[in-house]
């Protein structure tokens, strides 16, 4: 912070460059993201370029007020933020980390050595302190395909991220936490998955097949579309029980694999569908998706709900 001080006492106009890795959805894929902060002579003024979406550019108030009330300075100089590369969309608050983390490595505020080769990920409140964001899973996946050796993310993200073998993972409360990781990375302990987490049991209630009293022909077709991976259509009447035997299929499904289990989990993770246990306060428990998903789209549903799609691709019925 004393070379901060020096050049705004001074006068002196010194250009002060960093860069902070992150990423970015395009559909269900994790693309890396430089975020790259420039603090120079002028103005003061916040610039962001590179496509943000309204949430990324809303983050210039959200990392100002988290800054100062992290106890660090926010420079009072003419800022630019790129988010590289520059043709690429971006959207979402998770690059609230990345361009705090910037902004101070720029004014020269923070430790810098672990930047190179570590990718952040975090919503920020006003008081600083870290949201958990969406996507975290295949983001994780992606940083490893990168060579990068760490991933830091909200603790309420720590076990997801957890899930990629081969990553460091650091899951922390607030930004203040995250300056504290930079100066003494020996003093924060990685975040692991257990067996035990992973062999936890469903919770979700299934309706059995076995309460459907008759119906031998629809259950046989059932079980043999369940065993071979087969469609099944069920035309009749109202009321002759096709809703009931569907809610009934998901509980003679196979069990999903482990390579199953990931792919499932990353696309409920880019949809924001895993389900978070706890509160705010607490460590959420694993989301790991351990069921064969069953959906129940309504007749009526666009074509963009089943297909998916939209101006930044999400998943839509058929994927999920």
């Amino acid at each position: 912070m004393g070379r901060l001080k020096e050049c705004i006492g001074t006068g002196i106009e010194t250009d002060m460059f960093a860069k902070v890795w992150s990423a970015t959805l395009l559909g269900l894929q994790a693309l890396q993201v430089a975020v790259e902060v420039d603090v120079a002579g002028g103005l003061p003024q916040v610039l962001m370029v590179g496509l943000p979406d309204k949430a990324i550019q809303e983050a210039k108030e959200r990392v100002r007020a988290a800054i100062k009330n992290s106890g660090f300075a926010f420079p009072p100089r003419k800022v630019v933020i790129n988010l590289a590369p520059a043709d690429l969309r971006k959207e979402g608050p998770s690059f609230d980390l990345p361009i705090a983390l910037g902004l101070m490595a720029a004014s020269e505020q923070i430790e810098t050595s672990a930047l190179d080769d570590t990718l952040f990920l975090g919503e920020l409140s006003l008081d600083g302190t870290l949201r958990p964001v969406t996507g975290v899973l295949p983001v994780a996946a992606a940083a490893k395909r990168m060579g990068m050796q760490r991933i830091v993310v909200p603790i309420a993200n720590g076990m997801e991220a957890a899930l990629v073998e081969g990553l460091e993972v650091y899951g922390l409360r607030s930004l203040q936490e995250v300056t504290q990781w930079l100066q003494n990375p020996q003093q924060f302990e990685p975040v692991r998955v257990s067996p035990e987490d992973l062999q936890g049991e469903s919770d979700r209630f299934i309706p059995d097949l076995a309460d459907v009293k008759g119906q031998a022909h629809a259950r046989r077709a059932l079980e043999i579309a369940a065993a071979g991976g087969h469609n099944v259509l069920f035309v009749g009447s109202p009321g002759a029980g096709k809703t009931m035997l569907a809610k009934r299929l998901p509980g003679i499904l196979p069990d999903l694999s482990w390579d199953e289990i990931l792919e499932v989990t990353q696309i409920y993770s880019v949809t924001g569908l895993l389900r978070q246990q706890g509160n705010a306060s607490e460590e959420f428990r694993l989301p790991l998706i351990r069921d064969r998903p069953f959906r129940s789209p309504h007749h009526s549903a666009s074509g963009a709900a089943l297909v998916g799609g939209g101006s930044y691709p999400k998943p839509g019925e058929i994927s999920l």
